[in-house]
């Protein structure tokens, strides 16, 4: 067998397993490219912005494009399930790589959840709710504090869900997507609620993924979204550094009016729309990270085809530790310029949407 082209010096199984998958190449990673929007079927599409995995760093430049007509932000070409797969591997959003503490404070916490999780006590208190998306499962265990008497339960594609489930935080817990139709059958009709924060942003198909929580809602149940707002003023201006782009683990960032209408002709009343509430003040923070963790040399990881020597180890700890305090203070200009962008129409970086399934 000939040797790797990417064959690590020192042996580590994991290093070698990411050897043997580079060797073959990143394209069979990519779909043909879309000539036309996946939402509205215009051709009038141009390219938002192209970045690389800013995050972990794997090999890849990525494309966002964007619809002139509806807005639809999404990846093109788009990450095949192999793609996901490896893209996704090694990878857990509530602590992503080179994201100081500054910035992951700033994200969704216990507090924050608990907020989530009031905005349906207008509703009643429901007797299921799935969470999808759910990950770790930590909005169900904080919402279960508001809701004591709902049973949670959550839907992952990751076996993350059912270490949560372990832990306690869930009741049950599902692997796989809505999209996916023996799921959604599996569990037609047995949910008040159904919460997807931030997730249609990883899904290959957002609108099945829809028909997929309107499925397992019951008649009058009621569906909680959240998600970055690829038409906000940080979006626009801060471009591939803004965090909730994603690149490439994000294939898809509708904008409200999208969703909106999307909801309404599958038979929902939209009840509440709110740019407030879901805004995360950490813009500027998150941005800076991101630019200054691509600047420095980078870290160890197994997709590399040998750890970094010690000399640039040294230098990575000395810069990171010379340039962490420049993150904390774009924290708190965040912190300082929250209650502003919150009130500010276009300034919010997400949007939330709480809509009724009216139709059996």
């Amino acid at each position: 067998m000939p040797p790797l082209p990417y064959a690590p010096r020192v042996y580590d199984p994991r290093r070698v397993a990411y050897a043997a998958e580079l060797a073959q190449g990143t394209d069979r990673f990519r779909e043909p490219r879309r000539e036309d929007c996946p939402w509205c079927g215009s051709a009038r599409l141009r390219t938002r912005l192209r970045a690389p995995d800013l995050l972990q760093r794997k090999p890849g430049t990525f494309a966002l494009d964007q619809c002139r007509d509806c807005g639809h932000a999404f990846q093109n070409p788009r990450l095949t399930p192999a793609g996901l797969a490896f893209y996704h591997r090694d990878f857990d959003e509530s602590d992503p790589d080179g994201l100081p503490d500054p910035v992951l404070a700033g994200r969704r916490g216990r507090r924050r959840h608990r907020g989530d999780a009031h905005l349906m006590r207008g509703v009643g208190e429901p007797e299921s709710w799935l969470d999808v998306g759910t990950g770790h499962a930590h909005f169900p265990a904080a919402a279960r504090e508001v809701f004591p008497y709902t049973s949670f339960d959550g839907l992952d594609p990751s076996p993350r869900v059912q270490a949560a489930r372990a832990a306690g935080r869930i009741e049950e817990a599902h692997v796989g997507h809505l999209a996916d139709p023996r799921v959604a059958e599996r569990l037609r009709g047995r949910y008040d609620v159904v919460s997807m924060f931030h997730h249609l942003a990883h899904a290959p198909d957002p609108r099945a993924e829809l028909r997929g929580a309107l499925t397992v809602l019951r008649p009058g149940g009621h569906l909680l979204i959240e998600l970055p707002d690829p038409r906000s003023a940080p979006a626009l201006l801060l471009g591939r550094w803004w965090l909730p782009h994603g690149q490439p683990r994000h294939l898809h960032l509708p904008p409200l009016a999208n969703l909106r209408a999307e909801l309404e002709s599958a038979g929902c009343t939209v009840l509440v729309t709110d740019r407030r509430t879901p805004h995360t003040p950490d813009d500027l923070s998150a941005a800076l990270a991101l630019a200054l963790a691509h600047l420095l040399p980078a870290p160890d990881a197994p997709w590399r085809s040998a750890p970094p020597s010690t000399a640039r180890r040294l230098l990575r700890t000395v810069l990171a530790t010379a340039t962490s305090p420049l993150v904390d203070v774009a924290a708190l200009l965040d912190l300082a310029l929250s209650p502003l962008l919150r009130r500010t129409p276009g300034l919010s970086n997400a949007y939330r949407v709480v809509a009724r399934r009216d139709t059996a």
